[in-house]
């Protein structure tokens, strides 16, 4: 089997990402981060989720992006909620960690190229995303090429692939994805701003998209909601 690096945070999109990586016959190597972020209960989620999907290994890199604050997921700028989907999709969020993809994918990269394995899989989805840029198709053909040319293994002429299989789907595409490859979307988490009890607050961008995908798919999010 070929092995491949996932990123995994825990969330819907990355388990399902996940999943369908093992469905390709490739042996998963997850990778989480514990970067600061207000919602630190997705790693405990990831973990569920790398065992459930029979992940060959799980690791937990971790890094302070509070260092350099700018988002409401690393800092203390109040996460937005209730806002419309014309509204998540009309500017740059306050959530959007600057640089993160491109911060999480140079890692996988590093492990990948320790592990002989030429494949990443990502869960960057250009569809219901709340705007970020580095979930866009031409960043991840950007950092592929970069991979290729700034990696021993490229110049020795092993290919990377960058893989995201969700960029093109919606929410309820992904959902339904996951559902026929078995992902039990009870050990997944998404809110960005869960309660202290770590119920999913249901008001923020990624919880109200995430309960958009499941009503559209015709199916009931198996997850608790404060709200």
């Amino acid at each position: 089997m070929k092995r491949t690096v996932v990123l995994l945070s825990g969330g819907l999109d990355s388990a399902t990402v996940l999943a369908i990586a093992r469905a390709k016959n490739f042996e998963t190597y997850a990778l989480s981060f514990r970067y600061g972020q207000r919602h630190e209960r997705e790693i405990a989620a990831a973990e569920k989720v790398a065992r459930s999907l029979g992940s060959t290994e799980h690791r937990i890199a971790g890094i302070d992006l509070r260092l350099f604050g700018g988002s409401a997921l690393t800092g203390d700028l109040e996460v937005p909620t209730g806002r419309s989907e014309s509204e998540m999709a009309g500017e740059i969020p306050i959530t959007y960690v600057p640089a993160r993809n491109t911060i999480f994918l140079s890692y996988a990269l590093a492990w990948a190229e320790i592990l002989r394995a030429q494949d990443i899989f990502i869960g960057a989805n250009a569809i219901d995303y709340s705007g970020y840029p580095d979930c866009r198709p031409e960043f991840i053909r950007a950092f592929e090429q970069l991979a290729n040319l700034a990696t021993r293994a490229g110049v020795e002429g092993k290919h990377f692939r960058i893989h995201a299989p969700l960029i093109a789907l919606s929410k309820a595409e992904i959902i339904q994805r996951g559902m026929s490859l078995g992902v039990d979307y009870a050990l997944t988490h998404s809110c960005y701003d869960p309660t202290a009890e770590g119920l999913a607050c249901g008001l923020c961008d990624s919880c109200q998209l995430r309960l958009k995908g499941f009503r559209e798919a015709g199916l009931t999010d198996p997850i608790a909601y404060a709200r």
